[in-house]
């Protein structure tokens, strides 16, 4: 629908031919959180299908075969360190849908809605494979995820309508739309199908999460760079007595206009996430209750219950192409690759991601791009 208001509204805007405008897309990689701010009085709308795959264990760096973690959890009353199922490998898409507005020169906001589908493959101890006739199984999980507002505000700029370089303060707010409360539905024993999943597999985080985070871009033709950093701050336990690791995100970005129409791009995107504290409060659903590494009674015991295995430091290596199909249109595509990984504890480790961003931007009458506008400019001698 957005589309062909877009399309139907084109007579009667003056769009900018290429990529070199100074508040739209163009002027950093939509993938970053922030970019694709339009002109003011404009509505912008961002659709980003992304997917990530994670594929290999590892304990503190050193790879691990999951084959030497499975076993029996305890023997003769002790712990073993054994676990009745261990991960393989996981792939997460996830479907970004954004709109957003700019109120002056300086205030654009936004909200973003979120779709998420989550597959984790394990593999089963010699007990449960005998138990279940399968070697495995996967978790799966889907649904809407976490919502976020989001808001960003210029600080400084040497040129408003044009500039080399600007300023901007991001702020944002993630509302718990996504579920907590998925459950194990998959699982070939019906007796484990009503517990929850573990953590990483579940849609949201159950918290009301703030973020900040300071933006600076800068442009000399063709050369467009930047730097964003993002603080994410989890406050408080959910309604399972958990709350997922605060998490701060840094981005560094090179670009290159080829033509008009197109612009290559280089970036080293950081992330480190905390533990996880507190414990799963299984309870609501019939369980027992807190679900812990300590707890051997489940026969689907794994070490995705250990909030150990959770949060670590990650840095990424992403290329990609923007390229402007039509005036307010922009498509760009990503590939990022890990190129350094400390995680904690016994995680998978991520082999790439893939996204795909389809930006669009919506002059009003109130635009300076409106023709309209423009005339009666003209017509006042402006």
């Amino acid at each position: 629908m957005a589309a062909l208001l877009a399309t139907l509204y084109l007579p009667s805007v003056q769009a900018y031919v290429g990529l070199c405008c100074g508040k739209c897309g163009g002027n950093m990689p939509l993938n970053i959180m922030g970019a694709g701010v339009p002109e003011t009085k404009e509505f912008r709308f961002k659709v980003s299908p992304r997917f990530m795959s994670m594929k290999g264990l590892a304990d503190d760096g050193a790879s691990i075969n999951a084959d030497n973690l499975l076993g029996m959890p305890v023997m003769m009353g002790q712990a073993t360190g054994k676990f009745m199922a261990a991960p393989t490998e996981m792939d997460m898409q996830m479907l970004n849908f954004t709109a957003g507005y700019s109120f002056t020169d300086d205030l654009f906001g936004g909200v973003m809605l979120m779709l998420k589908e989550s597959r984790m493959d394990m593999k089963f101890n010699t007990m449960m494979q005998s138990t279940t006739g399968q070697s495995g199984f996967s978790m799966e999980s889907s649904g809407i995820a976490d919502t976020m507002l989001m808001g960003k505000y210029r600080l400084f700029t040497d040129d408003p309508l044009l500039p080399t370089h600007q300023a901007s303060l991001m702020f944002a707010l993630s509302l718990p739309t996504g579920s907590i409360d998925e459950k194990n539905s998959n699982h070939p024993l019906a007796m484990r199908q009503n517990e929850l999943l573990p953590y990483g597999m579940q849609l949201g985080s159950g918290t009301f999460d703030p973020t900040i985070g300071l933006v600076y871009s800068a442009s000399k033709s063709p050369y467009w760079w930047g730097v964003n950093a993002m603080y994410t701050a989890r406050l408080y336990d959910n309604d399972r007595d958990y709350r997922l690791g605060n998490e701060f995100r840094f981005d560094l970005y090179g670009m290159y206009q080829f033509r008009y129409d197109l612009v290559g791009q280089v970036q080293l995107n950081g992330n480190h996430l905390g533990k996880i504290r507190g414990e799963m409060d299984e309870s609501k659903t019939g369980g027992s209750g807190h679900v812990t590494k300590n707890d051997f009674s489940s026969p689907f015991m794994t070490p995705l219950w250990e909030t150990d295995n959770y949060g670590g430091s990650k840095l990424l290596a992403t290329v990609g192409l923007q390229w402007q199909p039509a005036p307010l249109h922009i498509i760009e595509i990503d590939v990022g690759v890990p190129v350094y990984q400390n995680l904690n504890g016994l995680q998978l480790e991520e082999e790439y991601r893939v996204m795909l961003t389809w930006y669009m931007e919506l002059p009003t009458k109130a635009s300076i791009r409106h023709i309209k506008h423009r005339a009666k400019e003209s017509s006042l001698g402006f």
